[in-house]
């Protein structure tokens, strides 16, 4: 009997000894900590899925958090993921300069830094930036509309449009709004579309944190004082959230019959409640920005890092976040409409028909 029992012993310990000299599988993988602002936005949903996907794809191990729009806790969030030793951090911001204090520590830990989308600003800290070219994302917008109201064949108007901004903590909304008022300005400045309120400046059309109902409240604001006896023709609405919130606006006023007919509005992101606004006629545009293909080259961004080969880029030059300029690569966006959306996002496989039912 004890013969059994010391045998049994010793073959425990040979079972414990073997496991304790096994490979950790997981120790060589490498990984990537991807900070999200929010799950609040069927965007950064998108963003944050597709980046997990991708990444794991190649074999590295993932941490995804998002913050609540909360600065405070992207603080921590990325604190935890330093801690963690993660090897590569990728920053969608909730504001692009609340985080110098934090990047500061992950350079001291020799973490490289990709921000997503969004530029971090303030900050030496922040070694890439991956985005679209938004910039563009204005020209588009306001390239719709220049187009749809027939202003380049001779159209005279005069069109009323209100112009919407979005979070003034976000450094993309300048550029949006930059490169829809630079294509707009001759027809503004000819007299050809009309500001009835008057607002241009950030500090007046800005919508914090991109909230829909910030979007409505300033929505219906403008129509009580600007448009009780007269339709409003063209609403620059830099994203899909906002338009959310200036539809509803709209809608409570009356507009989408013959008489009060729905006005030019643009969009970005392509959410699937505002595809569904453009089939419907309630929304006219948005900007299409797959997230795919971000996720995609930030994927390769991270490759080259941890390689030490040399991290794709293709402008040097453009993205100053006010201590210097960022290395950048800019995938472009396209406008979606009510006549291309199926090629764009259905036959794509970004969306299936059942998705925009």
């Amino acid at each position: 009997m004890k013969k059994i029992i010391v045998l049994i012993l010793v073959v425990a310990l040979l079972a414990t000894f073997g496991v304790a000299c096994q490979k950790d599988t997981t120790s060589d993988a490498k990984l990537v900590g991807v900070s999200m602002p929010t799950k609040s936005l069927q965007r950064w949903n998108q963003d944050g899925a597709n980046m997990k996907t991708q990444l794991e794809a190649k074999g590295y191990v993932v941490d995804l958090q998002y913050a609540d729009n909360s600065e405070e806790l992207q603080v921590t969030q990325l604190e935890n993921m330093i801690t963690k030793g993660v090897d590569v951090l990728v920053v969608a911001s909730i504001n692009g300069s609340a985080l110098s204090g934090v990047l500061a520590d992950a350079a001291k830990a020799g973490i490289k830094v990709i921000a997503y989308d969004r530029l971090i600003m303030d900050t030496p800290n922040v070694d890439y930036y991956a985005t679209f070219d938004n910039y563009l994302v204005g020209v588009l917008q306001g390239t719709f509309i220049v187009d749809k109201l027939g202003l380049k064949t001779g159209a005279k108007g005069p069109f009323s449009m209100e112009v919407f901004g979005g979070s003034p903590d976000d450094n993309n909304a300048y550029l949006f709004n930059a490169g829809a008022m630079d294509t707009l300005k001759p027809y503004i400045d000819s007299g050809v579309i009309v500001i009835n309120s008057g607002q241009t400046d950030m500090a007046q059309i800005a919508i914090q944190d991109w909230a829909p109902a910030g979007a409505q409240d300033r929505m219906d604001n403008l129509l009580t004082a600007f448009y009780a006896d007269k339709n409003i023709d063209i609403v620059l609405s830099p994203n899909d959230s906002l338009a959310q919130g200036i539809v509803a606006s709209l809608k409570s006023a009356g507009y989408g019959s013959a008489a009060k007919p729905y006005p030019v509005l643009t969009g970005q992101d392509c959410d699937k409640t505002n595809v569904k606004l453009m089939i419907a006629g309630e929304q006219s545009m948005s900007v299409f920005k797959d997230t795919r293909t971000l996720a995609a080259q930030v994927v390769d961004m991270v490759d080259a890092i941890l390689a030490g080969t040399t991290v794709p880029v293709n402008d040097t030059e453009s993205y100053n976040n006010n201590v210097k300029v960022v290395p950048s690569f800019l995938c472009e966006p396209v406008f979606a409409d009510v006549n291309n959306y199926k090629t764009l996002l259905i036959d794509s496989g970004y969306y299936t028909e059942a998705d925009l039912k």
